[in-house]
């Protein structure tokens, strides 16, 4: 029983293969994919993949990278697509500091009317943050992120922020880089993060787990990830899987 809380199926690596790639997902035991956009016309994508797939539900959002494309209708538009069936969030949304292809005030408000948007809709969120944990929580507190939760997707913050997260009701997610040989604070906050707030993903087709780094990531990759996490918390994967499905659903309010 294999869950991935964080996809990018709709990624044009996976033009030449897709429906070979989710249909292996199922032989190998995957019961929840959740696929998420990145900008309005990843969301939409997303939105097809979870029509075409049992398995798949969709979260629609604009990613940081995509700030400056964004204005007022954009979030109008996001309303209409999360009305449409298998949204179970609006994500990806957050803030990038590593690369700032949008700027940071941009970002910083296109994240704020995402969760404007997401409250409105009491939908919870998704999200990014890549070397901007101190704006992204402050921006958590001051949007009241706390009335709908949601999750840190591929955590890389500290024990410190995760509790700061936890408190407002956000559960923590880790991907590829907990398996990484330089992952110690990731190891230390998975470490310390309670199974009822605990999540994994795949972020694919990026952050491939080791020990198949350089090669392109898919949900099934998901198995190295729940086993560090499993051996960190010296958990069965049985038990940490089925923590995970309680999680998703409870999270997503999805019954898998």
């Amino acid at each position: 029983m294999l869950i991935d809380t964080h996809a990018h199926l709709d990624d044009k690596r996976f033009d030449g293969d897709r429906e070979q790639i989710i249909n292996q997902c199922v032989e190998e035991g995957m019961v929840c994919i959740i696929n998420a956009g990145s900008n309005l016309s990843s969301s939409v994508k997303s939105i097809a993949l979870a029509a075409d797939y049992p398995i798949i539900y969709a979260a629609v959002g604009i990613h940081p990278h995509d700030a400056a494309t964004a204005d007022q209708n954009t979030i109008e538009v996001l309303g209409a697509l999360a009305a449409k069936k298998k949204v179970v969030a609006i994500g990806e949304i957050g803030l990038d500091y590593h690369y700032d292809f949008s700027p940071r005030e941009l970002q910083k408000q296109v994240l704020a009317d995402q969760i404007g948007l997401a409250r409105e809709l009491k939908l919870p969120i998704i999200i990014h943050d890549r070397e901007s944990h101190r704006d992204v929580v402050e921006i958590l507190k001051k949007e009241k992120a706390r009335e709908v939760g949601g999750v840190m997707h591929c955590f890389s913050g500290s024990r410190e922020m995760a509790k700061e997260c936890m408190d407002m009701g956000f559960y923590i997610s880790f991907a590829g880089p907990v398996t990484f040989d330089n992952a110690k604070r990731a190891r230390e906050v998975a470490g310390y993060v309670p199974e009822d707030r605990l999540l994994i993903e795949t972020d694919c087709p990026y952050l491939t787990p080791a020990p198949l780094r350089g090669r392109r990531n898919y949900p099934g990759n998901v198995k190295y990830i729940a086993d560090e996490i499993g051996r960190i918390k010296g958990l069965d994967n049985d038990r940490l899987m089925e923590s995970v499905l309680n999680n998703t659903g409870r999270l997503f309010n999805i019954d898998i």
